[in-house]
């Protein structure tokens, strides 16, 4: 028999990919440079946000809604490293990587949507 609880405890322990994504517009080249502790449910969030209409980037939606989801690539760049403790932050370590990505591809002005 399974055990419901079980599985979603599990789940829940389960360690989420963390990291680093990028959205990026096939068109004009600008890309949005962001970072989650779980890069799925983000990429996810934003997909659904501009495909609602209400993205917190106007840049970003205005470019969505003119060219079209199937002209922007949602994409991890590079993914933290689980530790052995389930417990352990992550927070530090995706904010060394974001400032790496960021310092690397400049996404600002006319190249980018990150403000």
């Amino acid at each position: 028999m399974i055990d419901k609880k079980e599985i979603k405890r599990n789940y829940k322990q389960a360690f989420k990919p963390a990291g680093i994504y990028q959205i990026k517009c096939l068109v004009s080249g600008k890309i949005f440079i962001g970072s989650s502790k779980n890069v799925d449910a983000k990429i996810n969030a934003h997909k659904f946000t501009l495909e609602v209409g209400t993205h917190m980037n106007s840049e970003l939606q205005k470019d969505y809604n003119e060219f079209g989801k199937d002209k922007f690539m949602f994409e991890v760049l590079e993914l933290v490293k689980p530790k052995e403790d389930p417990s352990y932050d992550y927070s530090d370590d995706i904010k060394e990587l974001e400032k790496k990505w960021i310092q690397k591809l400049q996404p600002f002005y006319e190249v980018g949507y990150n403000k």
